[in-house]
């Protein structure tokens, strides 16, 4: 199949103007004007009318618990697995599942036959290693062996510190997963980065903020997610990238809920704060945390309720930098295109350019709803109708 997006406000996420895309096979063939494919007739030539439209790079979710999470209510407050379609009708062309809490219940070997069931389906998936759990919890017998030898698995998480459920990991138990990746990720060519889950602890980034002083380990090994949830650590993490670590905000479907309870920050909010203050935009990604439980505890860590992560919020909040905050929507999407891209390695991911992955998402130009999806190269979602199913899903 040969596909021809045709007049396209074209963001790699740069803004490129507007141009053509040729799309063979799963490939991005050729950007330019008035491109054409004659190919004698052999071959099927699919054109779609972008007019009016901004073709961006499919959305990178780099953290996504697609086994489901959650359980820290019983059994019954378990969420449920990802499917394809909650992904795509949403722009997720790439996804990193992980687990969270429970990494007992759910383990490596679920989460990689739930990733390889998702690219059978027509996603690409990647994998983080281990949970929130110290030591951490591996397929094979060490994490440097999983990063090394699972292609999927091209880090470590989410390890959790700051947070009443972690497991109160030691600065050097700590410090060895962070050495441990960083030799994994540079043995087999991955970014071997480590996610780590900050809790509401006022410890907050202590642990990385060590090691990055006390070994030579860089804060650009780390990915610490969840940095806006609430305003002092908010701060201190944007030390950490006006130190050129990145941080990752965690998008929030029903923000305007949870800021009548705690201070979250609201993920536009915390971008415009961060450019303001002069940090570089390639400083930061945003993730979903979705199908990850969203739980509620009071003060003395008490079991309150239970929420749930959605994987349609990447989308909101970038339409949201751009309808609330005026920033550039070129700057706004690279969050979760290029910058993820870029911080995990994923090679021809995270940007329309020539010889990358044929992964677009096509925007209405006025109100940035989504339109069409294309994961490597096939149509997933047209004129906002999901077009391929997962196996289990009703077409």
């Amino acid at each position: 199949m040969v596909t021809i997006i045709r007049n396209a406000k074209v963001y790699q996420p740069e803004y490129a103007g507007v141009k053509d895309i040729l799309i063979l096979d799963q490939r991005i063939a050729a950007i330019g004007e008035n491109l054409k494919a004659d190919l004698g007739g052999c071959v099927e030539v699919r054109e779609i009318d972008a007019q009016g439209m901004a073709a961006v790079p499919g959305f990178i979710d780099s953290h996504e618990h697609i086994l489901g999470g959650g359980g820290e209510g019983g059994f019954h407050t378990r969420t449920p697995e990802a499917s394809l379609g909650d992904l795509i009708r949403n722009g997720i062309t790439t996804v990193v599942g992980c687990i969270g809490t429970d990494g007992v219940g759910r383990d490596m070997t679920a989460l990689l036959a739930k990733a390889h069931a998702l690219e059978n389906e027509g996603m690409t998936t990647y994998a983080y290693t281990g949970s929130y759990q110290v030591p951490v919890h591996t397929l094979t017998d060490s994490l440097m062996k999983d990063i090394m030898m699972l292609d999927k698995v091209i880090g470590v998480g989410e390890v959790a510190i700051s947070d009443h459920r972690s497991s109160q990991p030691s600065f050097e138990e700590f410090a060895r997963i962070a050495a441990d990746a960083r030799v994994a990720g540079m043995l087999s060519g991955k970014a071997g980065v480590v996610n780590v889950h900050l809790g509401d602890s006022d410890r907050r980034l202590d642990l990385i903020r060590r090691v990055i002083k006390e070994t030579e380990i860089p804060a650009s090994q780390f990915l610490p997610t969840h940095v806006n949830r609430n305003e002092a650590l908010f701060e201190e993490s944007l030390d950490l990238a006006a130190e050129g670590g990145t941080i990752d905000f965690t998008g929030n479907e029903d923000i305007d809920y949870w800021e009548t309870i705690c201070d979250e920050v609201r993920v536009c909010k915390g971008i415009r704060i961060l450019l303001d203050r002069g940090i570089s935009s390639d400083r930061f990604t945003i993730s979903s945390d979705g199908q990850g439980s969203m739980p509620v505890f009071n003060e003395k860590g008490e079991f309150q309720g239970i929420g749930i992560g959605k994987a349609s919020c990447l989308l909101k909040e970038v339409r949201e930098c751009v309808q609330r905050e005026e920033i550039p929507l070129e700057i706004a999407v690279k969050g979760i295109t290029s910058n993820p891209a870029s911080v995990l390695k994923l090679d021809r991911k995270g940007h329309i350019k020539e010889g990358f992955d044929a992964d677009i998402c096509l925007l209405e130009e006025g109100t940035l709803e989504l339109n069409t999806v294309i994961a490597k190269g096939q149509v997933m979602v047209r004129d906002g109708e999901q077009k391929v199913f997962g196996t289990f899903e009703k077409a």
